[in-house]
């Protein structure tokens, strides 16, 4: 039996009223018993709230706002920007062999305005001298998924395992590829381009 939702709730759901009260007593580091105390309204009615369970009226919302010292703008003032990117498990396995070249598979979708770009990498088996590729960002966060990789970097050459990770910033090219002869994957956050940025 799916439960119906009225169209209050619904109208209200982008506005994670909810959330946002729970998100504000642990900053305050109040308990449910403490607010309800603050606020003469009682641990039951609250944990509703904070659970979205009911719809606050305007009056009870304005109580709790008054203790959180908050306005009612931070309720329903419309998000400036949200992004959600998703990329699920079979998006990322691959069945690669031999010698092919270097895959990086978007973990986020690049538009205006995006600050960091996540993708998967995956260097085929083979080593250094079959697949090297070069990364001239002058920050980046690598964490190593499967196999080894070979990082050079600056007159530095060192070997990740799975597991491991490496935070740069340098304004040297940096040089990575599998360090023997397995496939390597890695995670690569950077900081986006100029393509993405206009």
């Amino acid at each position: 039996m799916t439960k119906t939702v009225s169209y209050a709730q619904w109208s209200l759901e982008p506005y994670c009223i909810g959330m946002k009260l729970r998100s504000l007593r642990t900053q305050k580091r109040l308990t449910l018993a403490r607010l309800a105390a603050e606020t003469k309204l009682s641990t039951a009615l609250l944990s509703k709230l904070e659970t979205d369970r009911m719809i606050p009226t305007l009056p009870t919302l304005a109580t709790i706002s008054q203790v959180y010292g908050v306005g009612m703008s931070y309720f329903f003032s419309e998000p400036a920007k949200h992004t959600l990117s998703i990329t699920r498990k079979a998006h990322l396995q691959g069945n690669s062999r031999g010698l092919e070249s270097v895959k990086a598979t978007p973990l986020n979708a690049l538009a205006a305005g995006t600050r960091l770009v996540a993708q998967m990498i995956e260097f085929p088996a083979g080593g250094a001298s079959s697949a090297t590729d070069a990364c001239y960002q002058a920050s980046g966060l690598v964490y190593v998924l499967e196999g080894k990789l070979q990082l050079d970097a600056g007159g530095l050459h060192e070997t990740l395992e799975a597991g491991d990770c490496a935070y740069m910033e340098s304004e040297m090219a940096l040089a990575w590829s599998a360090a023997n002869k397995h496939r390597c994957r890695i995670l690569a956050v950077t900081p986006a381009g100029p393509r993405a940025e206009g």
